[in-house]
């Protein structure tokens, strides 16, 4: 990669639709952002100097793991050439990642391609307890074919861990002291339960570091390991996750992407705009929506702020695909309350192209399509949808890839994790914390009558109790 090529490989964000001049009254002008230079300073500033401290090692991941990336290379290597499956076992960022990284840089068909056309093992990432998708995922796989990455950092996550000994307990049936060549962790290195499975159990294991969180992690090995499996080039992932830091890293607001996104997103917020919509138009990017809403909801949605006032912050992440989505959700979107802003993610060049066939003649309305092609027309619709909304007033912004390779989708996603960071910080909250997941982990735990849990337990069998009235059974 030459510095040519990552400059014409730069992601392009196009912001015009959500100036007064192209939306009106829902718009911004010049002189409020320029009238909100010094919070976005204030907020570029701060995450600038807490780089890599605290829960902010994520922004050292692109530069700081060389040996792991080919202890990575050389451990997928040896899975190629053993197995034909690679089941991720966890939830969250541990599989919202994987998910959006294979979705986005594996062919859309990978699992269903004849080896001999794949080449790599099938990918499965089951994020979920749902006994039903455990059934099907063995109705499916081989053991004998099969290695599982378990991945959760504090070897604590119920629905990790029931999956991990399900597996486990199926693994030494079958093959007694092999099992270990059929399961590789990802974990803490130094604290938690699997870490120390791992180690009594022999298992190959790759670390998450410590001030990495799991909506922060798709750029450490809990990502870079499955997308290595399946053959994904995950140097010019993290090459282009770099690029991205160093543009995100202007001081200059209007040539920072991130920032600038950051403080549009915390100007209509407090306008009012609750909702953000996250629209790819590409299938390859689909999921990268499924990623980013963990990341900007548990990022933002706050109750109090750094110093423990109420706050109440962010925005509810909706997800949508073009095309498929215009004819489900536009409608709201383009008519319905002034509430939103919509992220609409375009592709120039796609990686295959269709042309649309001849035929029809005796239909206008169907014979202008031909000779043209589905780029064309996907293009095209993604254009129209982002004048629509902006004739009815609706805040929309674009990001451009000059096509879906890993380079730039390690930008993309570098991009919205500095977009987080910058908005945590004008918002004025703990951008890493998740205290609203744990009411719901904790009543778990006390139903199941894990000891310490006591206390939460009395808690809810005091509450009062569901009342026959309000349930309608006929």
């Amino acid at each position: 990669m030459n510095n040519a090529w990552r400059k014409s490989m730069q992601l392009k964000f196009d912001y015009n639709n959500m100036m007064k001049a192209f939306i009106g009254e829902e718009g911004f002008t010049e002189a409020e952002i320029k009238s909100n230079t010094d919070l976005a300073k204030s907020a570029f500033e701060t995450v600038a100097a807490n780089r890599g401290k605290g829960m902010m090692g994520w922004t050292e991941l692109p530069y700081n793991q060389k040996e792991t990336v080919e202890d990575i290379i050389a451990t997928a290597k040896e899975i190629k050439k053993r197995f034909d499956n690679f089941v991720v076992l966890g939830i969250g960022g541990s599989a919202l990642g994987p998910t959006a990284v294979f979705q986005a840089l594996c062919h859309l068909r990978h699992n269903e391609l004849p080896r001999s056309k794949r080449k790599f093992p099938k990918l499965y990432v089951e994020d979920n307890v749902d006994p039903e998708r455990m059934a099907a995922l063995l109705d499916v796989i081989d053991l004998e074919k099969t290695v599982f990455n378990v991945i959760t950092k504090s070897g604590a996550t119920s629905e990790t861990m029931s999956q991990y000994l399900i597996i486990t307990d199926m693994l030494k049936a079958r093959f007694g002291d092999k099992a270990k060549e059929h399961m590789i962790t990802t974990t803490s290195e130094s604290r938690g339960n699997l870490i120390k499975l791992a180690q009594k159990e022999g298992l190959k294991t790759f670390y998450i570091p410590d001030g990495v969180g799991g909506r922060f992690s798709e750029l450490s090995p809990v990502g870079l390991l499955p997308a290595a499996v399946v053959g994904i080039d995950i140097k010019a992932m993290l090459s282009g996750a770099a690029y991205m830091d160093k543009i995100c890293m202007r001081k200059d607001l209007k040539k920072n992407p991130a920032l600038l996104s950051a403080l549009l997103q915390y100007l209509a917020m407090k306008k009012g705009k609750n909702i953000s919509v996250m629209m790819p138009y590409a299938d390859s990017l689909k999921y990268i929506a499924d990623w980013y809403c963990q990341l900007w909801a548990e990022s933002l949605g706050k109750a109090a702020d750094k110093k423990g006032n109420p706050a109440f912050t962010g925005q509810t992440p909706v997800k949508a695909l073009g095309v498929t989505d215009q004819h489900s959700q536009v409608q709201l979107y383009r008519e319905g309350p002034f509430d939103k802003v919509i992220t609409i993610i375009g592709v120039e060049k796609f990686r295959n192209e269709v042309e649309i066939s001849r035929g029809c003649e005796e239909f206008p309305d169907v014979n202008f399509l031909c000779g043209h092609t589905m780029g064309e027309l996907i293009n095209t619709e993604r254009v129209a949808t982002e004048y629509a909304l902006a004739t009815a007033g609706r805040l929309n912004h674009t990001i451009l890839l000059p096509e879906v390779n890993a380079f730039t989708v390690g930008e993309l996603l570098y991009m919205f994790e500095m977009e987080t960071a910058f908005c945590g910080e004008m918002l004025g909250i703990d951008t890493y914390n998740q205290p609203g997941v744990e009411g719901g982990k904790n009543a778990t735990y006390a139903l199941f009558g894990r000891k310490g849990y006591e206390q939460t337990l009395k808690e809810m069998q005091s509450a009062p109790a569901k009342q026959e009235k309000y349930t309608v059974t006929d």
